[in-house]
């Protein structure tokens, strides 16, 4: 039997929606209003606690910002001990995960972000990552404008470049 929550949701948000909140960047500022309007829930969205980890993980390994700031945002978000928070990570919802994972031949944090939309009986995922549209059943909106991704994404793309001279 699969786990269900009774509560209503908008949608759930993924890591790349996080990982702008935590540095200087072009979307920076319309990240944490989203966050904070998800965090007061006037956005009623799932924030799964894996995910401020994961943003934590991928804004000071792979965009080498510093630990320090990184981690005093993300601590302050938890701190809200918000209703928005989603915490679990059971067998059951990891067995879901793998299962969608597998079969839509998706990375198994994507296969946990749609295992915990269908626990919360929504299809839509707050995401900068389209390509879980594929899956049958899933909406992903970008609370950012096209043109705000694409800004970002090139900003990233100069990030990483600039990280790879800096390293060679």
């Amino acid at each position: 039997m699969r786990e269900r929550s009774s509560v209503y949701i908008d949608g759930i948000v993924d890591v790349s929606i996080i990982v702008p909140a935590c540095f200087d960047n072009p979307i920076r500022d319309k990240a944490l209003r989203f966050l904070e309007d998800a965090l007061i829930q006037e956005i009623r969205v799932k924030i799964p606690v894996s995910a401020i980890l994961g943003a934590y993980h991928i804004t000071t390994r792979y965009l080498r910002a510093p630990r320090e700031p990184v981690g005093r945002i993300l601590k302050s978000m938890l701190e809200t001990f918000s209703p928005a928070f989603f915490s679990d990570i059971s067998p059951r919802l990891a067995i879901s995960a793998l299962e969608e994972a597998t079969s839509f031949n998706i990375e198994s944090w994507d296969g946990y972000l749609i295992a915990v939309a269908r626990l919360h009986r929504t299809n839509t995922i707050f995401s900068l990552d389209r390509s879980l549209e594929r899956v049958p059943g899933i909406r992903v909106v970008m609370p950012f404008t096209e043109e705000e991704v694409e800004e970002y994404h090139d900003f990233i793309t100069d990030l990483l470049r600039k990280n790879s001279q800096a390293e060679g």
